[in-house]
């Protein structure tokens, strides 16, 4: 090994801030497309995302050219240090256009509204969509857009590299393009956000032709793949009271709820893994039972006609579980069967590999895998059983972290929501609100933080907890932890 490679290799923590400013670089430049948009409408706002982009532009210049050429191979710890930082620093700098933009939000629901944008949450604190510049509109949802594909590329790249929360279960599904048809993974990566982007195009035609309007479909179709909920107005996808407009709703929220990569074996014409994918079947198979329930309900508790329910539900169960956030009804006003529905929907979350959020089919299957084996062992305790996924033979460290993951999920959000409760919310605003932050799904359950509202009524503390959930939900939590315990071990 040469000098020059060895010390590269020997400050990791140089590529780290080199990424970070190459990062900030692209959110400067992303800035440029609200900007655009309000020059080319007359607005003002343009100001803000001027400023917002010199202002993100000169430290991540700064430190991009002070740190770059230290391109050696990033260790375990400083992996971590990226994810984390990536995501926090990138949120911080995205904010800003709120801050200077005439709706003077404060730093705190700023950062907030950035931060659910980036994690494809989708909460918001503005009120007024209908009449908010069209800049600010679509500097909203090219957040989730963003961010929807920074989730890919990470579940892709990093977590399955780092093992958090059983994700070591997908190399083997990233290596399959890379051994046969694309060389390296962060091909695989490409291959995969290229299929996003023209899934992201074909949503956006598909809402045009239900008869959206141009630029409410663009602004709708970055965040239906993104999973991420964020809308152009006030009453979500309710606005438009439009069943076509509904099913391409429904279509492309299960699309990107299922694993890109998925997609991305039907590209590169590897058909043949396709059927053994065990994630989409089983999160189909939630899907039609939860709508299945969620229909019956709606005629025999509340006297909905069928057509009516079955179209509520299926678009609004379409959003829970995938986690993306429109409503195009106050579902939390269904009655206590379908409150209590939505919050299980929520957890379950889509499948790995997605731009979805929650706990995740995978690991629910594992889970309950782990549960059948121990108690067909405690009929036959001699007998000889292998824990599998699919056709993959799980290993005794995957299925610990996955219970690690669903232990530290439990904790997290009863944590959280202790917090929130501490700050005056009530016990399911608390709970469904932490939920919710946690699985990066939008809005929450009741009157307070339900579909109907938003969190600009929530305290300050709680925002900031909320914001906790949101960054602990979407790096799958043990990329956070490990951070706190090193700290922990150095003192």
């Amino acid at each position: 090994m040469s000098g020059k490679l060895a010390e590269k290799r020997a400050e990791p923590g140089r590529l780290v801030l080199y990424v970070n400013g190459v990062l900030l670089l692209i959110v400067s430049g992303a800035m440029a497309v609200p900007l655009l948009v309000d020059l080319a409408v007359g607005n003002r706002e343009w100001t803000a995302f001027a400023i917002a982009a010199i202002a993100t532009a000169y430290p991540g210049g700064m430190l991009a050219l002070a740190n770059r050429g230290y391109g050696g191979r990033l260790d375990r710890r400083s992996a971590y240090v990226l994810t984390a930082s990536a995501w926090l620093t990138v949120g911080a700098f995205s904010s800003l256009p709120f801050i200077f933009s005439s709706l003077n939000l404060s730093v705190t629901d700023a950062f907030f509204e950035a931060m659910s944008g980036l994690t494809t949450t989708g909460s918001t604190v503005i009120v007024g969509l209908d009449n908010l510049p069209p800049g600010l509109l679509i500097w909203r949802s090219l957040l989730q857009w963003i961010g929807g594909a920074g989730i890919i590329v990470m579940a892709i790249l990093l977590l399955p590299a780092l093992g958090v929360g059983g994700m070591q279960l997908f190399r083997t599904e990233s290596s399959d393009i890379s051994e046969n048809l694309v060389p390296r993974q962060y091909q695989m990566a490409r291959v995969t956000v290229a299929v996003y982007v023209a899934l992201s195009a074909a949503c956006a035609l598909g809402y045009g032709a239900a008869g959206m309007g141009t630029f409410d479909a663009i602004n709708h179709a970055m965040t239906t793949l993104a999973t991420g909920g964020y809308s152009t107005k006030d009453a979500s996808i309710g606005y438009f009271d439009s069943v076509p407009i509904e099913i391409v709703g429904i279509v492309f929220m299960i699309a990107g709820a299922l694993p890109l990569a998925w997609y991305a074996r039907i590209v590169t014409r590897q058909r043949a893994s396709i059927l053994r994918e065990p994630q989409v079947p089983v999160f189909l198979a939630v899907f039609i039972v939860a709508v299945a329930l969620a229909t019956l309900w709606q005629v025999a508790a509340n006297g909905v006609a069928f057509s009516l329910a079955l179209r509520q539900s299926a678009f609004n169960v379409a959003s829970v579980l995938t986690d993306t956030g429109f409503a195009s009804t106050d579902y939390s006003a269904w009655g206590s069967f379908a409150v209590g529905l939505f919050f299980v929907l929520m957890l379950i979350g889509g499948c790995a590999g997605s731009t979805a959020g929650a706990v995740k089919i995978f690991r629910w299957q594992v889970l309950f895998g782990g549960f059948v084996r121990s108690m067909r062992l405690l009929l036959s305790p001699n007998r000889v059983m292998v824990a599998r996924y699919g056709e993959r033979v799980l290993d005794a460290a995957t299925v610990d972290s996955v219970r690690n993951f669903f232990f530290m999920y439990i904790v997290t959000l009863f944590a959280l929501s202790l917090g929130v409760m501490a700050t005056g919310l009530d016990f399911l605003s608390s709970i469904s609100a932490v939920a919710q932050a946690m699985a990066n799904a939008g809005p929450g359950l009741g009157p307070i933080v339900g579909p109907a509202t938003n969190f600009a009524s929530v305290a300050t503390p709680a925002k900031w907890l909320l914001v906790a959930g949101m960054l602990l939900g979407r790096l799958e939590l043990s990329t956070v932890y490990v951070l706190l315990f090193v700290g922990l071990g150095r003192r």
